[in-house]
């Protein structure tokens, strides 16, 4: 039963190392990157379809993303979404592919985006954090339920501890490699 506990925090805090990654996946970083794209919905037949189920996403050089939708009548609908999204590109449509020229990033920028990924870290350091005061929580329920005894608590509290640490220093190793792409010039 203890164990459940401890395993389910450990897959909590993972989920928030993912959802990190995921995030800071979206950060433009001067360099193409497919999955600046993932978030985008294209309205195929009347219904909103990821754009990776629909097209194809290259990088055949290192600042331009090209698209090859596979089917061509779609082509004027990808357009229109990456156009309503939020990443700030504008597409060039040749008639049968899309391409994404990525902007140079300048100083100034790539400074204020390795801010915006310390802001994502912190959060997900915070949702780390409440998920070591939740399982705590459920530690000392378990103790005054007398299922556990009180030095398995301070045991079990320390190995929570553990966990948390070593998720925050994978959280820590993601935003440094993040930050470290962005300052690359």
């Amino acid at each position: 039963m203890v164990k459940e506990i401890l395993n389910s925090a450990k897959e909590r805090m993972a989920k928030a190392e993912e959802s990190l990654s995921r995030e800071l996946g979206q950060v433009r970083a001067g360099r193409a990157n497919a999955s600046l794209l993932d978030r985008i919905q294209v309205d195929y037949y009347g219904a909103p379809t990821p754009l990776n189920a629909i097209a194809s996403i290259n990088v055949p050089e290192a600042r331009v993303l090209m698209i090859t939708p596979f089917d061509k009548s779609a082509l004027e609908n990808i357009e229109k979404a990456i156009l309503a999204s939020e990443i700030g590109i504008s597409p060039a449509n040749d008639g049968n592919v899309i391409r994404l020229v990525i902007p140079q990033l300048t100083e100034e920028r790539r400074k204020d985006l390795a801010k915006e990924v310390g802001k994502y870290a912190e959060n997900a350091k915070v949702a780390v954090r409440n998920i070591r005061r939740d399982t705590i929580d459920e530690l000392k329920k378990k103790e005054k339920a007398k299922e556990i005894s009180e030095d398995e608590l301070h045991t079990l509290e320390k190995d929570v501890q553990v966990i948390t640490d070593k998720s925050t220093k994978e959280i820590d190793t993601i935003t440094t490699a993040k930050e470290q792409e962005l300052l690359d010039v």
